[in-house]
Parts: structure tokens; C-alpha cells; sequence
């Protein structure tokens, strides 16, 4: 199965095509300004995307102990008394149409659904769009702080009962990438597949009003079953990464309050000067 990915080349060059895009049209067509926007926008994104590639390719810590690192968050999570994930595994492993379509769950919506929810605010929400946007940045980066340190996923812990289905069934996403480069293997803890699921769904009931939006909780369910059943992630990858989100909304709520604080202590001075004398 073709890695749907790109390289950190492929989306660093990206980046500055859509850079260049946006100053372009800036000069000639000033007037263009959501679609100078949307450029920008897009390149930034990839510019992220492109960090992240890269921390999959380089590493503060020796791989060699990325298993032993993963051994260690099985044997915590026994003793803390969570669910096995391996017998979670064996439970799908029977039946391989829900075996393929977990794999195929894993490789695409991840990417697929972000980027529609952002296309949907920036387009029809824009007010409500940098707050999403800033959220993505900041979890992600708070995720790549973590993934310096190589972390293995569950499906190399064969020892331990576990399987790589989507080796198995031919869909492994990390046999070979775009442009030559396989996507990063160690890069397990925390789960940015996690952290984006629970991201999107927040972001949709809270800015949707449609009483459908509901149904957007039904990405994160699959989505945190996929990584599990699929040995990709252990528990604690998740719960790791939806910290991480909580500290990413709780750092922009403390930033508006900041800011609030500012704006008014700025106006005091304005509003003394109109009283007269």
C-alpha cells in the first residue's frame, strides 16, 4: 500500500511553492485576499507537515532502545490495569474485511479529515478558523518535542502476541514512501492520530450548529479502535497525546485572557485623556 504521505522534502518544497504563491498574487492582485490567504494558509500546514517528516528521520536518542522503551509502556500499562491491546487485536484478527478496512482507516482519513474540516472553517468559518489552526500547530509541535525520542509501535513487539496486519495484508504504509523516503516507524508516543481525531470533533461541535455534528464523535471512536486493533499505538500513546491537546487549549484560552487584560489597561490611558479638564 503506497504511503498517502509526502516526504519532508516533498512538503518542504510545497510549502515554498504556496509561499511564493501567496506573495505572488499579493503583488499582482492585492485585492485577492482570500486566496492569498488560503496559500499562506496551505503552506504553513505543510511546513509543519514537513517538521514532522523530519523528527521521524532524526532522533536525539539511539532507536536501539525504541523497543525496550515500548516493552517498558506495555508493562506500566499492565500494571495501571488497562486492556490488553494485543487481545483487542485477536478479537478483529479473524475477519480480514475489518482487518483491511482498519488499515485503511489508518493510512487515510488521519490526513483526510483535518484537512476537510480546516477547508470547510477557513471557507465558511473564518472568525473560528485560527483558533482550530493554532491548535494544530501547537499540539503537533508539543507531539514532536516527544517523538526526538524514538518510541516503538505494539506491532514490533511480536514476543508480546502482536501482529502487523497491515504488513500482513500488504497495506503497510511504511514499505516505501513518496519520493524514496519510508515514513517514520518509531515515532509511536505520543499518538498524533489521537490528538488530531479528538481535534476535529472539538472543533466541529463547537463551531457547527447542526444538530448532526454529533456525529463527528464517531471519528474519534473508530479512530482510537483502528490505532489499537491495528497494534499502532498503545493506550498510553493516546492518552499522552490528548493531554497534550487539553495543554494546547488551556495555553490559547490563557493567551485571549492575556491579551484581553492588555487591550483593556491600553485603553485606560485613551479613556483619561478624554476627560475634561
Amino acid at each position: 500500500m503506497q504511503n498517502l504521505t509526502l516526504s519532508w522534502q516533498s512538503a518542504g518544497a510545497s510549502a515554498v511553492v504556496l509561499y511564493g504563491a501567496a506573495y505572488a498574487v499579493h503583488r499582482v492582485r492585492p485585492a485577492r485576499r482570500t486566496a492569498v490567504a488560503l496559500f499562506r494558509e496551505a503552506g504553513t500546514l505543510l511546513a509543519l507537515f514537513a517538521l514532522w517528516q523530519l523528527v521521524g528521520q532524526v532522533s536525539l536518542m539511539s532507536d536501539s532502545h525504541a523497543l525496550d522503551r515500548a516493552e517498558w509502556i506495555h508493562r506500566t500499562e499492565h500494571s495501571l490495569g488497562l486492556p490488553d491491546e494485543a487481545s483487542w487485536q485477536r478479537a478483529v484478527l479473524p475477519y480480514p474485511v475489518v482487518v483491511r478496512l482498519a488499515n485503511y482507516y489508518y493510512a487515510s482519513m488521519h490526513f483526510g479529515v483535518m484537512l476537510v474540516v480546516l477547508l470547510w472553517l477557513f471557507l465558511r468559518h473564518r472568525d473560528r478558523y485560527p483558533w482550530v489552526r493554532n491548535t494544530v500547530v501547537l499540539t503537533t509541535a508539543a507531539c514532536l518535542l516527544i517523538q526526538f525520542i524514538p518510541v516503538a509501535p505494539p506491532r514490533m513487539l511480536t514476543d508480546q502476541g502482536f501482529v502487523d496486519v497491515a504488513a500482513q495484508y500488504g497495506q503497510s504504509v511504511y514499505g516505501g514512501g513518496i519520493g524514496g523516503i519510508q515514513a517514520d516507524e518509531l515515532s509511536a508516543m505520543p499518538s498524533v492520530h489521537v490528538a488530531w481525531c479528538l481535534l476535529v470533533s472539538v472543533a466541529v461541535i463547537a463551531v457547527a450548529e447542526s444538530r448532526w455534528r454529533w456525529l463527528i464523535l464517531l471519528h474519534p471512536v473508530v479512530t482510537i479502535t483502528v490505532v489499537v486493533v491495528t497494534a499502532n499505538h498503545f493506550w498510553a500513546d493516546g492518552l499522552v497525546a490528548s493531554w497534550l491537546l487539553l495543554l494546547a487549549y488551556a495555553l490559547q484560552y490563557a493567551g485571549g485572557r492575556w491579551r484581553r487584560r492588555r487591550a483593556v489597561r491600553g485603553d485606560r490611558p485613551v479613556a483619561a485623556e478624554l476627560i475634561p479638564r
